[in-house]
């Protein structure tokens, strides 16, 4: 069941990703990259014999480009040595995450929590009170364009909750829903620190659940670190790969 799961994941959102606004994807061999407004390779299938000759390929495209370029390695990616081989190109990786995966059937579902405030984000105000929730909980800004995720929550592949104590927003959430596949997936989901164990986490991925399922999504994904997956796991979340970023930054230009 994970393994057709994994498949289909690869095949759904990684070969052929979702694309939001301003994003291309391009195809080179195994590669599949996303540019503008972020370049990430977002799949990779490369065999022992041109790997080595592919990453310097697209360090090459990327120097000549400028910017950044994040290469998102999965557990199962092949070869099994392409992080040493992109960090030999220097690239620098990120903490390594799991891919998690659950289906949205009425265990998760359930029913609001009547003592829990959590609205979803429609107007420029709202969008405030989620970029207020998201710097308490990470103790940094919201890492994306607010005005790009206003325009996604008003095209409706997007939507952002955002839960309240005493009026105070103090925990968000968001959901990303790309057109026509199975996966709708849970992102930037924190709690300000003293408001955790409280269950607004749970509640926060509850909510998302709710609206997914509402929308015809069969699962929710979610990419998560070793502090939020044992509360997702109890939620029944079950791991499907691991995920980890490479970086890789242009070089500064001289003057």
């Amino acid at each position: 069941m994970l393994t057709d799961l994994l498949a289909r994941y690869d095949a759904e959102m990684r070969r052929d990703p979702p694309l939001t606004q301003g994003l291309e994807a391009t195809r080179v061999g195994g590669l599949v990259r996303l540019s503008e407004p972020y370049n990430c390779i977002v799949y990779s299938d490369l065999s022992e014999a041109d790997a080595e000759a592919q990453v310097g390929a697209e360090v090459a495209h990327m120097r000549a480009t400028g910017g950044v370029l994040e290469w998102k390695v999965h557990g199962h990616d092949r070869p099994g040595d392409l992080p040493r081989i992109l960090e030999r190109h220097g690239f620098v990786s990120e903490p390594e995450e799991t891919l998690l995966v659950r289906a949205l059937d009425e265990s998760l579902l359930g029913r609001a929590d009547p003592g829990l405030s959590i609205r979803t984000v429609t107007t420029a105000g709202d969008v405030d009170d989620f970029l207020r929730a998201v710097e308490a909980a990470f103790g940094h800004p919201f890492g994306h364009d607010a005005a790009l995720l206003l325009a996604d929550i008003g095209a409706g592949v997007a939507s952002a909750h955002v839960a309240y104590v005493d009026g105070v927003p103090v925990a968000a959430g968001r959901l990303e829903m790309p057109p026509g596949r199975s996966f709708a997936g849970l992102y930037t989901g924190g709690v300000a620190p003293a408001y955790r164990g409280r269950g607004l986490y749970g509640a926060l991925v509850q909510s998302r659940a709710r609206e997914a399922a509402a929308r015809g999504y069969g699962y929710v994904i979610t990419e998560a670190l070793e502090t939020s997956r044992p509360i997702l796991e109890r939620l029944g979340f079950a791991p499907l790969t691991t995920v980890q970023g490479w970086v890789l930054e242009a070089p500064a230009s001289e003057g």
